[in-house]
């Protein structure tokens, strides 16, 4: 959904990345703790921090970085975008869920296949490949992180599989409150239940009566 509405709203005209105010960010983080770097963040910009975990490390700086890169509350800086000019008509679907309990069933399962799979092999063959910190983007990802906390013998199997479905099932509701957003934004917007048996064909319906140009 998020490089949909790239495509259909444009980019942000945010910053470049300021590899030595994320370094300066950083190393207060480790001084005091990413908390307090939010509790910073919230005296600067109150919007944008109300937005983020005290602990979204990650997020965290990006915004810092922007609000004292441009001195601007976060909002205003993702407000100026880029004139790209859309060259089709575009089909615009959602897909929800109707059922929540049903969603973090199947949450729980995907996380069970991907042990099952090999998912510690791979976090412990890239540890011993490439030269990792738990800092990094691509090890703070959900499951990433927590199976690197496993290997590192700071909690158990039971608890970094437990802590991997919650974090999953917190992102998924963040997904879920973005996408609500653009009920507003977005009149043409359909909204589909992933659940529902019939939805493949009702994808197609809609793909062809936007073809055709039949309303739904």
């Amino acid at each position: 959904m998020l490089y949909f509405k790239a495509l259909r709203d444009g980019l942000s005209d945010l910053p470049h990345a300021d590899p030595a105010l994320r370094r300066q960010i950083d190393a207060q983080a480790a001084q005091c703790g990413w908390p307090a770097v939010h509790a910073e963040l919230a005296r600067l910009d109150p919007d944008a921090a109300a937005r983020l975990e005290p602990t979204d490390a990650q997020r965290i700086q990006r915004a810092l970085e922007i609000v004292r890169l441009t001195g601007q509350p976060l909002a205003q800086s993702y407000a100026r975008r880029e004139d790209v000019p859309i060259t089709h008509r575009l089909l615009t679907l959602a897909l929800t869920t109707s059922d929540r309990a049903l969603l973090h069933r199947r949450i729980e399962q995907r996380f069970d296949q991907m042990l099952a799979e090999g998912l510690i092999e791979e976090v412990q063959t890239l540890r011993e490949r490439y030269h990792l910190d738990p800092g990094m983007p691509s090890m703070r990802c959900v499951g990433y992180r927590q199976v690197w906390e496993y290997l590192e013998g700071r909690c158990d199997h039971k608890t970094m599989r437990y802590t991997s479905i919650v974090a999953t099932r917190q992102l998924a509701k963040r997904q879920l409150t973005w996408q609500r957003q653009f009920r507003d934004n977005w009149p043409d917007l359909v909204e589909l239940d992933c659940q529902d048996d019939t939805l493949a064909q009702r994808v197609l319906q809609l793909a062809q009566r936007h073809v055709t140009g039949v309303a739904r």
